[in-house]
């Protein structure tokens, strides 16, 4: 399986790009994200790539990111969501757009999504919910009954959005010393933060 390519950007546009590697042309279909970051034509990229092989044909699907690729994996292992299907998703919003909307169960937002009609968003939640906190901290509460869970709930008491209290308190969690995580502190540097 390719897991990677680097080469020469020949050709691109908004839905796929042709890569040289070494003589040889790969043609990557790729989110609308991807391409935004793709350099000019005849300069050097890196791609992560996931492979889908069929009987009649095998496709690469290109990522400027590993997050943009862990996604489009977890997506296309969702029932009724193929390649196409997922890159729509990713082309449509970020992803940590995408995990904060699966995190709090908006299927509004994901219903705008091309391809993705209400029945697909709530899919879409049921069965990623609690799967994307790899790709984006803020899709996964913090662990019950911890000094964080009771930060989360008395900032949510305060009027706080649980996505964005999660988002902030997962955040801290990584960058304080674990003695720093106590329930007065991260509430405290929480607030400063959500009111900056």
């Amino acid at each position: 399986m390719i897991g990677m390519l680097s080469g020469r950007v020949v050709e691109k546009d908004f839905s796929s790009c042709l890569i040289d590697v070494n003589g040889v042309g790969y043609e990557v279909l790729i989110p609308l994200s991807t391409f935004d970051k793709l350099p000019l034509e005849n300069e050097n990229i890196t791609l992560y790539i996931h492979t889908a092989v069929r009987e009649d044909a095998i496709t690469l699907f290109g990522f400027a990111g590993k997050d943009e690729k862990q996604l489009f994996q977890q997506l296309i292992n969702v029932s009724g969501v193929g390649g196409k299907l997922a890159l729509n998703v990713l082309s449509a919003m970020p992803a940590s757009s995408f995990c904060a909307a699966v995190s709090s169960g908006d299927v509004k937002s994901l219903s705008r999504i091309n391809g993705v009609g209400k029945r697909t968003a709530e899919r879409l939640i049921v069965e990623l919910k609690g799967k994307l906190a790899g790709i984006d901290p803020a899709a996964a509460p913090p662990v019950s009954g911890s000094a964080a869970a009771d930060a989360c709930a008395a900032l949510e008491q305060l009027g706080f959005r649980k996505d964005a209290v999660n988002k902030t308190v997962n955040a801290l969690l990584a960058e304080l010393p674990e003695k720093e995580c106590t329930v007065e502190n991260l509430i405290r540097t929480a607030l400063l933060k959500l009111n900056f």
